[in-house]
């Protein structure tokens, strides 16, 4: 009869997870620094190894995890970056709108943001993913959990009943 010793045991999930991040944490944290700098750096690992942990069972064996847990940090680290830019790209927006709002809106000026506060969550988000996302209803159908389709009918729906709003709401004071 023999008897299985502690090392013939599989790891648990936990315990394979924590041994991953102990030996390939300072790696990918170093990976995501030299690319997006040490501040975005943190938020990058972190979610390389949410990724790791949600797909455990897909991570290879050592030695092939860490150019794996590199391969997830690429795409995390573009995602990153693709955020940043379309943030610099609305500031730039903002700041060639913002000097012709300076003045405020006119006696005739209708208050957008106030007929927006008045429709529905769902009508808010579609609107606020194409206006300021700019993203087209097939990607909003990704977001939101519906068909491509569905999101285009819900956008321009949620777009009529801004209008209405804005409408009944009349101009400003």
């Amino acid at each position: 009869m023999t008897v299985v010793g502690a090392a013939d045991r599989p790891a648990s999930p936990e315990a394979r997870f924590s041994a991953l991040f102990a030996r390939h944490y300072p790696a990918v944290f170093g990976y995501a620094a030299r690319r997006v700098g040490r501040e975005e750096a943190a938020d990058a690992a972190a979610e390389v190894f949410t990724v790791a942990w949600r797909r455990l069972g897909r991570v290879p064996p050592e030695p092939e995890a860490l150019p794996w847990l590199y391969g997830v940090a690429r795409k995390v680290v573009a995602n990153q970056e693709r955020a940043a830019n379309r943030r610099r790209r609305l500031a730039a927006r903002l700041a060639v709108n913002a000097t012709a709002v300076v003045a405020g809106p006119g006696p005739g000026a209708v208050d957008v943001e106030a007929a927006l506060r008045r429709l529905g969550r769902a009508d808010r988000e579609v609107l606020r993913l194409a206006a300021w996302e700019e993203l087209p209803p097939a990607e909003i159908a990704v977001v939101v959990g519906c068909s491509p389709n569905a999101a285009a009918v819900r956008l321009h729906r949620a777009r009529q009943r801004l209008a209405e709003e804005m409408h009944r709401g009349g101009p400003n004071p």
